[in-house]
């Protein structure tokens, strides 16, 4: 398997939803396998295991943001709005306030367009950034990574 494949499989079985096993036993597990073949590729998966990613496009976005050097990056993080509501992001960049968001199929019901954007602008009225990302996107990671990076670069500090 590729460390991308690694990362989404161990992703779904350290969820802390319904963890099948953690990070910490998968970590024994491949020291005891130091020296076989493919475990370097295990130890570069586990650094980037997360027990809060929630689905296998989100784990990939989040690997390939990472793999670029975007530092800062926080998955499925809450946010509660100015306005009251409470929100869970995919991924977040929050020291500069901008958000990352996976849309899935899911999302393209008309109900759901018009929950996404009523969420988004709530977010946007507290001054966070949404930029929204679908299966296309991830299809050149090239200009997608580009384009988070100008739009990181452009956001001050808060």
């Amino acid at each position: 398997l590729s460390i991308l494949e690694l990362v989404v499989a161990g992703d779904y079985l350290v969820h802390h939803a319904a963890p099948i096993t953690t990070i910490e036993l998968l970590t024994r597990q491949v020291v005891r396998w130091n020296g076989k073949r493919g475990v370097r590729r295990l130890r570069s998966a586990l650094e980037l295991l997360s027990e809060r990613s929630e689905s296998p496009k989100e784990s990939e976005l989040r690997v390939l943001l990472l793999e670029a050097g975007l530092d800062g990056l926080e998955v499925n993080f809450p946010i509660r709005t100015s306005g009251g509501y409470n929100y869970r992001i995919d991924l977040a960049f929050p020291s500069r306030k901008l958000i990352i968001e996976y849309q899935s199929a899911f999302h393209e019901t008309p109900e759901s367009f018009r929950t996404d954007m009523r969420r988004v602008s709530r977010l946007e009225a507290d001054e966070w950034k949404v930029v929204q990302v679908n299966k296309d996107d991830v299809k050149d990671p090239v200009e997608l990574v580009t384009r988070i990076r100008r739009v990181l670069l452009t956001r001050p500090p808060f």
